[in-house]
């Protein structure tokens, strides 16, 4: 492939390849690792790309990460391999087939819940499609999706979505408690109800929803303990530290010993796969997503 002239060296692809691998996964052997290539190889890469630029694209470090040049050099890298990727995937499906890599991203609770059965699916129908799955917090996902970090998501509560986006259903949110709880045999619980007991907030995204179920039910929402992890939040109700509120899709990572039990006022979250908004989905990325569509009920 002929590169972009830059002080009399060229740019190529497999060094825009190496940048964009060294800043996702913040070494040098992890995106050795990532290619298949040798950790040589990935270096010699980047060396090549900072000659041809005249400058570092890379901090060299535990995690190596973006120069300032780096960051502005980055999007553009993307965009490059995104795009040679997709004529790959085009040239494939002319010749009767469908190859190549997607990375998705989803929320812990998907990640556990919905999306090892599409992927049982999508390994069926497109054996030559390596589907890569990246956990996020909501927040972050559509972020990634839009700045080339992964090429297809699932997102919570989208605002104006592309045409082939499917709506994956809605995950409403649910109290849990252990079992030994006072409330763990109602239908439903109150949010007042919860008062007595140290609250946990996850802050993987579900603030807002439980915010407003609150709200709505004039009930002062006070936290006792904020924490990022879910699997940790589960931990420290399980220990007894507290309660907390969480969606229903968490419902395969709980010990028996835990339960969930639908809030009054009821909050929901909506989920959608989508590509992106800004720029053209991969073919790969297209045939994943009409193979969802044509599954959802109408």
């Amino acid at each position: 492939m002929s590169g972009l002239v830059s002080g009399g060296a060229e740019v190529n692809l497999a060094q825009l390849r190496a940048l964009v691998a060294v800043a996702d996964t913040g070494g040098f052997r992890a995106a050795a690792d990532e290619l298949g290539v040798s950790q040589s190889a990935v270096s010699h890469a980047v060396a090549a790309l900072e000659r041809a630029l005249g400058a570092a694209v890379l901090l060299r470090g535990a995690p190596s990460r973006p120069t300032p040049l780096g960051e502005r050099v980055l999007p553009h890298a993307r965009t490059a391999v995104s795009s040679a990727a997709a004529v790959r995937a085009v040239a494939s499906r002319h010749l009767g087939g469908l190859a190549g890599t997607v990375r998705l991203a989803a929320p812990t609770t998907v990640c556990q819940s919905v999306l090892p059965g599409l992927l049982r699916a999508w390994g069926e129908a497109y054996p030559q499609v390596t589907v890569r799955v990246f956990e996020g917090e909501d927040a972050e996902l559509a972020t990634w999706l839009e700045a080339g970090t992964v090429d297809a998501a699932v997102l919570v509560d989208a605002g104006p979505l592309p045409p082939g986006a499917v709506a994956l259903g809605a995950d409403s949110m649910h109290a849990l408690l252990r079992r030994d709880h006072p409330l763990a045999g109602q239908e439903a619980v109150h949010v007042g109800e919860l008062e007595d007991d140290d609250f946990l907030l996850s802050e993987g995204g579900c603030e807002r929803r439980i915010r407003e179920a609150y709200r709505r039910a004039g009930v002062r929402f006070a936290p006792r303990h904020r924490i990022r992890d879910l699997n940790t939040l589960i931990g420290m109700v399980h220990a007894g530290v507290g309660v907390s509120v969480i969606p229903a899709l968490a419902q395969t990572m709980l010990p028996p010993e835990c339960v969930l039990i639908p809030i009054r006022p009821a909050a929901h979250r909506t989920l959608t796969l989508t590509g992106p908004t800004t720029r053209p989905w991969a073919p790969p990325v297209a045939a994943l997503l009409e193979a969802v569509g044509a599954e959802a009920p109408a």
